[in-house]
């Protein structure tokens, strides 16, 4: 039988969201193809230091067990196939069993999403990430320059997502926008029992969720567990409809931190998260000293 992604949890990552090659980075900005080929193959026995999304890529392939594929992770990357080797030999020299990749020499590569059914894409290059998310696909840029995961809870995968235009469509921050807080506070009032739309990074809940079911459901070689949280600028009475909209969708989150626009770096610094989501630059900007974070540029505070 040909080989399948099918029910597995599919993560497409750059080589620099997965490792540190902002000094390599520099060379490859400049269009000098030549030297940055050249640097990586000089590099080639040197693995690369981690990256910002190393460690939620490190658990997550945690899931897997010799009886059961759980999670696929993919090098999705404008690297050329030859820096490519060290990508892999990186993966190699720590643990990471990543098998597949796409390097496409300095084209957009996000268009290989769609074969592949990706359940995330994580990436430093702005522009493959908007593709990404207008295709349909859970998509953030990834902030080089963030914190790296700590070590604290090494059995669990923790993920932290805002509210509006992530877990949720953009259609409250809209009216938050046009008619400021009150109107945004009466409208989620009005509407406490109606469901919000889900936003683009739904479907990565859903997986994680499903991934966690199918984690205590089968062997018990992986001790891995997924804790996520909702971290949003919401308050009361606001918050109910959020909570209402997770019930709805018959998925829990673990932790849920409605902050009425406090800084969120500082919450998130104490849930320890491997990965934070968010689509506003100010919020990822406040978090990326404490978090791994990245952008989701989507919704109507994402557009020109």
């Amino acid at each position: 039988m040909p080989a399948s992604l099918d029910g597995q949890l599919v993560v497409a990552i750059s080589s620099r969201a997965l490792f540190d090659f902002e000094e390599e980075n520099k060379l490859f900005e400049a269009r000098d193809d030549r030297a940055y080929m050249q640097l990586q193959m000089d590099r080639l026995e040197v693995p690369a230091r981690p990256g910002v999304a190393f460690q939620l890529v490190h658990k997550l392939l945690s899931f897997n067990t010799p009886e059961t594929q759980r999670v696929e992770v993919v090098i999705l990357s404008r690297n050329d196939p030859g820096s490519g080797l060290r990508v892999f030999r990186s993966a190699q020299h720590y643990g990471l069993r990543i098998e597949r990749g796409v390097f496409t020499r300095g084209r957009a590569p996000w268009q290989y999403l769609r074969p592949l059914n990706a359940n995330l894409f994580l990436s430093a290059n702005d522009a493959d990430v908007r593709s990404a998310l207008a295709a349909g696909v859970p998509a953030a840029r990834v902030l080089p320059h963030a914190a790296r995961g700590g070590d604290g809870h090494p059995l669990e995968v923790r993920v932290a997502f805002d509210g509006d235009a992530v877990l949720f469509s953009d259609e409250a921050e809209q009216v938050f926008q046009q008619g400021g807080l009150n109107a945004f506070q009466q409208h989620e009032v009005e509407r406490a029992t109606k469901p919000l739309p889900a936003g683009p990074f739904k479907p990565l809940l859903t997986a994680l969720h499903a991934l966690q079911q199918s984690g205590e459901a089968g062997d018990a070689a992986s001790p891995m567990r997924i804790r996520t949280a909702l971290v949003t600028a919401r308050s009361a009475p606001a918050h109910e409809r959020a909570i209402r909209t997770l019930m709805g969708w018959g998925i829990d989150v673990d932790e849920a931190m409605f902050l009425g626009g406090l800084p969120k770096g500082t919450f998130l610094r104490e849930f320890e998260p491997d990965f934070f989501f968010d689509d506003q630059t100010g919020h990822v900007e406040n978090a990326a000293p404490h978090v791994p974070s990245g952008h989701v540029a989507a919704g109507v505070a994402n557009t020109p």
